[in-house]
């Protein structure tokens, strides 16, 4: 693509405001930047758009959300007059334009004579995911950023599952966004014009109480929060985003009766004033909530992103500290709950099934087996979970209770097909009230989990490559790692090299090959000598690579020396 051109094909567009034209103006002088905005659209990938908002085809902008809906419009009328008819549900989280992403949706929606279902404001992403299932839509749309920094936002798509997007509809938008004209291909009807037309219907409260009907029906144990009430406490925040409401709801109607929400994040602000990423895996953004937790004398504290997808916690240990608990902590110890829970109070199904990511904790697989159920990876992200999900339920071999990943998403029952951080903090505080009254945090409980089943170990290392030169840096790194694969990482051998784009497994000392059952997405794999693995993945929405050290050690000390060796190799790929 000629990005100049591109460029001057902007500013002379005729539809932007004067502020957007001033904006482009304002860089005239300044190629990289230019070439930056304009040397090709956002990648619409299985997870959508995701980029920084500014005025330019590689950024997000109401120009591009009209782009990428008129694409999808165009694969939902594909399907035909009944697929119009079901309809888009539309979200929106707590981002800076949210409203005016979801409205701008909506408009080219309904020009294309697909009824709209659009939230009044903010809701969390799983009641997205719900609402496309409780009402029978074809599809939704989520404007959202999930965790990211507040430069950006976001496009995310679903399909009639709830699920987002299968990699063949995206493939398709894909293709139409190709032949669409940004400007001159986008048809839209007047917002206010298609609500008198009957086209778009505005939802709320009455959506709020379906959800939650499903997420309190999640409960386990319904004695384990009365029993405490009078003197377990926790503190919440929603991190100025979209669990403000829900959340604490869900907790109230479970009874809990001390639910101390840390004021200043239960402020709806996309900007998000009191922290530098509104994400629940940075422990320096829960400092407020910790102060408060000090000044009331609170052992457990829950925090939910912007969108209400992912939700971390913190403990206080011991010695008075609150220490911060990982994803896979959390997964495997909630799983191990929920799953001794159902046993306790009958509600265990026949064929118990656990699922998590390739690049979450095998702990989980030890877990779930000491209590005869099944565990199976898929890929990341949480489409694949529910396809997953999906065929082990339809074809009767099992039931699935709980899905993971190792970013603090966390999925339960059968309402929803994404991340839930609603439900997910109901049933975390279920479990650490269930703790509470036996003398226990939930961290003594995963130290529990750790001498039964062993000391597993988990550290994600992000190489970030940004720009032009990043997709290059990273297209190389992955290149030369697929090409001639280490024969040793940390003077550790390695015993096999597995690719998921073709699903081969190479066995290193005899050079024998086999097929594995996952395949088709580029991340490469590494098992070595003893028991560690390394895992390798471009981000799907970021401009850098991951590598996940997944170890084990015989103690404590053990582990956390293998997760520096390994960190110091991973070190040496930077370079």
């Amino acid at each position: 693509m000629d990005y100049l051109k591109e460029y001057q094909k902007w500013l002379d567009s005729g539809v932007l405001t004067a502020e957007e034209h001033a904006e482009l103006e304002a860089i005239k002088d300044d190629p990289k930047e230019i070439e930056g905005r304009f040397y090709g659209p956002l990648e619409f990938g299985t997870a959508g758009l995701r980029g920084t908002m500014a005025m330019g085809l590689h950024h997000m902008n109401i120009y591009v959300v009209r782009h990428a809906t008129q694409g999808f419009a165009n694969v939902i009328c594909a399907e035909g007059e009944k697929a119009k008819e079901r309809g888009v549900a539309i979200a929106m989280d707590c981002r800076l334009h949210g409203m005016e992403f979801a409205r701008a949706a909506a408009e080219v929606c309904a020009a294309a004579g697909i009824k709209v279902r659009i939230f009044d404001a903010l809701r969390p992403t799983p009641e997205l995911s719900f609402a496309v299932r409780h009402y029978g839509c074809q599809a939704g749309i989520n404007v959202t950023a999930s965790h990211n920094p507040k430069e950006y936002n976001g496009y995310k798509v679903y399909w009639e599952d709830g699920a987002q997007l299968p990699p063949q509809h995206a493939a398709a938008i894909a293709r139409e966004l190709e032949k669409i004209d940004i400007f001159t291909g986008v048809k839209t009807m007047p917002y206010d014009e298609a609500v008198k037309a009957g086209l778009i219907t505005v939802i709320g409260e009455e959506t709020d109480e379906a959800f939650l009907k499903e997420v309190m029906a999640m409960t386990v144990d319904a004695n384990a929060i009365p029993a405490v009430a009078d003197s377990f406490k926790l503190v919440y925040t929603p991190f100025h985003g979209c669990g403000h409401k829900l959340v604490p709801e869900a907790l109230k109607r479970a009874g809990v009766k001390h639910l101390l929400c840390e004021p200043q994040q239960m402020v709806i602000d996309g900007n998000f004033p009191t922290v530098k990423s509104p994400n629940p895996e940075n422990p320096e953004g829960f400092y407020l909530a910790i102060d408060l937790a000090k000044a009331n004398d609170v052992d457990f504290i829950l925090g939910t992103d912007p969108d209400s997808d992912r939700v971390g916690i913190m403990v206080r240990d011991k010695d008075g500290e609150y220490k911060v608990m990982t994803g896979n902590q959390t997964g495997v110890v909630l799983l191990d709950y929920l799953l001794g829970a159902m046993e306790r109070t009958g509600k265990l199904p026949k064929n118990p099934v656990a699922l998590k990511t390739i690049v979450t904790t095998e702990m989980a697989k030890a877990v779930a087996h000491s209590h005869g159920a099944q565990c199976y990876d898929t890929f990341t992200g949480f489409k694949f979970i529910a396809e997953k999900k999906n065929a082990l339920e339809e074809s009767g071999e099992g039931k699935v209770v709980f899905s993971y990943e190792e970013s603090y998403g966390y999925m339960l029952g059968d309402f929803v097909r994404d991340k839930d951080a609603v439900t997910a903090s109901l049933l975390l505080t279920e479990m650490a009230a269930y703790y509470y009254a036996k003398g226990m945090t939930v961290l003594d409980a995963y130290q529990a989990l750790c001498e039964k089943h062993g000391f597993y170990g988990e550290k994600t290392h992000n190489l970030v490559m940004p720009g032009l030169d990043g997709l290059a840096d990273m297209a190389k790194l992955m290149k030369g790692l697929r090409e001639a694969p280490p024969a040793e990482i940390a003077g550790v051998k390695v015993l096999q090299f597995k690719d998921y784009a073709d699903g081969s497994v190479v066995e290193c000392a005899t050079g024998a090959k086999s097929t594995m059952e996952l395949s088709g997405s580029n991340v490469l794999r590494f098992e070595l000598e003893d028991g560690t693995s390394v895992i390798v993945r471009p981000s799907g929405t970021e401009p850098k690579i991951k590598v996940y050290v997944l170890t084990r050690g015989a103690d404590p000390t053990g582990r956390d020396a293998n997760i520096r060796k390994y960190g110091e190799w991973v070190d040496t790929l930077k370079k």
